[in-house]
């Protein structure tokens, strides 16, 4: 379980097959083999250490075919965040690091709109919270084809949403709190 609140804007290394390097000087100190850190949103687990300040991970096709980690290049930054700990402040939102669908940038940061087609839509509502790219923020309108959030310029600073251009690809999580009302209530 995460935040949605980054703690790192870490470096993809490259990969070799399906392991992917990670460069993240933060993030990988304290990473033990089996721990899991979420990259762009997406729950990895570390399966080695690497050179210093570098971790490892095993990303499958089903991962591959549901996120935007196989467009990644070697230097592409990458956002980062170690799961939360039951001590820890619930800053952000409850994320799981379980991506739904991958929307389309359709205008940047700070006015950030993602244009998706995905029905899970329907669990986004205006004030509501969702994860872009694995960082938590707030919904600010609702539109027919997917939504906009506001990126305050410390986010977009800190993160790659301050990066991202029309016509990008960005990981969406929605709201699970969402998902499981949904599901209750049989829609």
């Amino acid at each position: 379980m995460f935040t949605g609140i980054v703690e790192e804007l870490g470096r993809f290394g490259g990969r070799d097959g399906t392991r992917f390097t990670f460069e993240a000087p933060l993030t990988s100190a304290g990473a033990s083999v089996g721990d899991s850190i979420a990259v762009n949103g997406v729950c990895l687990t570390v399966v080695a250490q690497g050179d210093t300040g570098a971790w490892h991970a095993d990303v499958v096709d089903e991962t591959l075919a549901r996120t935007n980690l196989g467009r990644l290049a070697p230097g592409d930054p990458v956002n980062l965040e170690r799961p939360l700990r039951l001590s820890d402040r619930l800053d952000g939102h409850l994320v799981q690091g379980h991506v739904d669908a991958v929307g389309e940038v359709v205008e940047p940061a700070p006015r950030l709109r993602v244009r998706t087609g995905d029905p899970g839509l329907r669990y986004v509502a205006t004030k509501g919270s969702i994860a872009v790219d694995g960082v938590s923020l707030t919904v600010v309108e609702v539109l027919d084809d997917g939504f906009t959030v506001a990126v305050i310029p410390h986010t977009a600073a800190v993160t790659t949403l301050g990066l991202r251009r029309p016509g990008d690809a960005v990981n969406l999580e929605f709201d699970v709190i969402a998902k499981y009302v949904a599901r209750l209530l049989g829609e």
